[in-house]
């Protein structure tokens, strides 16, 4: 009922060329993507100009001006996609205008009426401009200076429709799915960002040694604007659904700022001696705003020896190219939010006091005030080769990459206040792996060309100190608690459940469910039944319970691979792109949700969960109680996922010339072909946001498969 076959569009034009004094390219584009949910529509118009002066051999001058208008009409993705799944399909969507009362029977709403009667669009302005000077006054020195300016004027309009639990909006009336009052809250949003860029370079080279010295600075300044003002009772009818339209009692004004700048001094010195050698060395001191320990410096080193340069490599025939090489650095973060180290106050909240609604003050949000830098230490050892006349090229590293005092937000207790949520620095990370890549080139004959590359890597991640002392718990889904724990020795929001053992298939099973002393086991304080699920009692104290829970995996894969190739037969062209994982664990939160009888369950469920005449049923009897978390839910992640595939034409030079055309090329081209994977929910890839909680599939919205057809023309 909320899905649709979408259509998207995609339109670019660009015009280039120049001479030894002026180089100019001018390119437009505009885009029209239909999401998969009605009402998800996003349109976005782009023009850009780059273009670079020689004034002299000497000065150089660049700039670079784009403008960009995006409009996004949004739904509630997470809601109209969690309740569609939820909701009894035998309750029609609508009929003559009316919607069916899903929330009459179930606690879900009506999918459809939500996306249709909230309307929310986007509009967003984008403006950037830089402009850059490169100054030669000798030989061996380039000094550089660059301006850029990105200016945001947004507008945010959200109209809620007014809808009554009758039979004015309903084919049956009850239910909880209401709103009394219509409701418009307009945002509006202005940004400013700039970045100045100062460096001198030095170049020189003598004999054999190759030497290249830049400083610099960088300096940056972010400010961002916006005014909220709502009202209650606005009429649906778009041309008079304007605030003045709605109560002024119910107006409510809001507005909020922030603000962060950045400094940064940078150094960095490469040399080489006869270009087998290699040494780089770089320095940065960072400033923010952000965090009252203001700077951190990063040093960083790396060297190189192309072994296959040296005189004894020769006469040898196996190696055309041979490198090996080691790093060790340090890079700071700051990149949170800048309310999560500014206390701020919200004075929306109305409260009852004295016979009338008042508005309230409150803190936003509790923030932490000794907040500081993430670090990121990387130690990193490779070689790179090519062989076979340079057929075969490969890449083949060794790292281990620490991050220090990392910025994450983490729950706190409600009672605290605010969102329940606190940027703070949780921990020290470790990421320990090997990367390997190969890429072999080669042609059949004279019209055949090909190429195939393929990447392995394995990451083992582990969280190694915790910097408040205790483990984290996250991912709190349904009525039972958390679903992760971020615990030394783990990887960061490992999942942190029960161990299922199966279902009470019969009275042996029930009988045999004892401690080693015999003891009967309950479970949550009762007695488990016929087509239960069964825990494991791990600490045998008779009792199921949060002490029983044991670690059992993580969203975080221990391998990634990838495979591109391409082929190229006179004037066709293919090329494929795939990639997978494996090793990761995925909390399936939507087969949780099946066992609740309040709400829809899948056919699959209903006809085979277990019964007196199912007994032999793996799948729990049906319960109308919300089941603890346990790996009953926990399903491998992996997957095998063709992301691109492309077929094109191209018609050459000497077909078109009379026409003026350079090239014309046909194609078509599909994105998320097929995914292979044993994974029982909607997609094994998704973004939950937090890395603490991530591997829990509650509302992820599907990936999407795309045909698309293209046209390239060159004049």
């Amino acid at each position: 009922t909320i899905l649709r076959t979408s259509f998207e569009q995609n339109h670019n034009v660009s015009i280039s060329g120049g001479n030894d004094k002026i180089n100019y390219f001018l390119s437009a584009g505009y885009l029209t993507d239909e999401g998969i949910v009605l009402n998800n529509n996003f349109h976005r118009f782009t023009i850009r100009s780059n273009n670079e002066y020689k004034l002299n051999d000497k000065i150089r001058v660049s700039t670079l001006i784009s403008y960009s208008r995006g409009n996004t009409q949004d739904v509630n993705l997470g809601t109209a996609y969690n309740n569609a799944y939820h909701a009894a399909p035998i309750i029609p969507a609508k009929i003559n205008g009316r919607y069916g009362n899903t929330s009459a029977y179930q606690n879900v709403g009506n999918p459809l009426l939500d996306i249709e009667n909230n309307d929310n669009h986007y509009n967003e302005n984008r403006f950037q401009g830089t402009g850059a000077i490169d100054y030669k006054p000798v030989s061996w020195l380039t000094l550089h200076t660059s301006y850029g300016v990105e200016l945001g004027f947004n507008n945010r309009k959200i109209y809620v429709n007014q809808f009554l639990a009758d039979t004015s909006t309903f084919i049956t009336a009850g239910g909880a799915q209401k709103n009394v009052r219509s409701s418009l809250s307009i945002q509006d949003e202005r940004n400013t960002r700039w970045v100045w860029d100062n460096t001198a370079t030095v170049q020189k080279s003598f004999n054999r040694n190759d030497i290249t010295f830049l400083i610099g600075t960088t300096a940056e300044k972010q400010l961002n604007d916006a005014a909220v003002s709502s009202r209650n009772d606005v009429p649906f009818d778009r041309n008079i659904r304007y605030l003045s339209q709605g109560d002024p009692a119910s107006q409510l004004n809001n507005s909020f700022t922030s603000e962060r700048t950045r400094n940064s001094y940078i150094s960095r010195l490469s040399y080489s001696y006869d270009k087998k050698y290699l040494l780089t060395a770089t320095f940065r001191a960072d400033g923010t705003s952000l965090f009252t320990k203001r700077y951190a410096y990063s040093p960083s080193i790396g060297v190189g020896w192309v072994i296959s340069s040296e005189s004894f490599m020769q006469n040898q025939k196996i190696f055309d190219h041979l490198k090996l090489r080691a790093s060790y650095g340090r890079l700071g973060n700051d990149n949170i939010d800048a309310s999560a180290s500014t206390q701020t106050l919200n004075s929306v909240l109305p409260y009852f006091f004295n016979g009338q609604f008042t508005t309230g003050i409150a803190f936003a949000g509790i923030i932490d005030k000794n907040i500081k830098w993430e670090s990121t230490d990387e130690a990193d050892i490779g070689l790179e080769f090519s062989i076979l006349k340079s057929k075969l090229t490969g890449e083949l590293d060794f790292y281990d990459k620490k991050v220090k005092d990392a910025l994450i937000q983490v729950p706190i207790p409600g009672v605290l206040g605010g969102s329940g949520l606190i940027t703070t620095n949780v921990a020290t990370i470790e990421n320990k792996g090997i990367e390997l890549g190969l890429n072999w080139n080669d042609r059949i004959g004279e019209k055949i060309t090909y190429s195939v590359s393929g990447n392995v890597s394995y990451n083992k991640n582990t969280v190694i100190a915790l910097n408040g002392g205790q483990a984290i718990f996250s991912g709190f889904v349904g009525q039972k608690g958390s679903t992760t724990l971020t615990a030394n020795g783990q990887p960061i929001g490992s999942f942190f459940v029960l161990k299922s053992d199966g279902v009470f298939h019969n009275q042996g099973e029930l009988a045999s469910y004892v401690t080693k002393n015999g003891n009967t086991i309950t479970i949550n304080g009762q007695l488990p039944t016929l087509g239960d699920l069964r825990y494991e009692d791990i600490n045998d104290d008779g009792k199921i319970n949060d002490m029983d829970r044991v670690f059992a995996g993580s969203y975080q894969p221990k391998f990634t691979v990838g495979l591109n190739a391409s082929l190229a037969y006179k004037a066709f062209d293919m090329s494929l792109g795939a990639y997978g994982t494996i090793g990761s664990k995925i909390y399936n939160g939507k087969k949780a949700a099946r066992f609740n009888q309040r709400d829809n369950i899948e056919a699959k469920v209903a006809n085979n969960f277990w019964t007196f005449t199912n007994y032999t049923s793996n799948i729990p009897r049906a319960n109308l109680n919300a089941i603890p978390q346990s790996t009953y839910f926990i399903e491998s992640g992996d997957f095998a996922r063709i992301n691109n595939l492309t077929l094109g034409y191209t018609f050459h030079n000497n077909m078109l010339g009379k026409y003026g055309i350079s090239n014309l090329r046909f194609y078509v081209t599909s994105q998320n072909l097929v995914t292979f994977t044993k994974y029982s929910g909607f997609t094994p890839e998704f973004s939950d946001g937090s890395p603490i909680s991530q591997g829990i599939e509650l509302n992820a919205y599907p990936t999407t498969r795309t045909f698309a057809f293209g046209v390239n023309l060159t004049f």
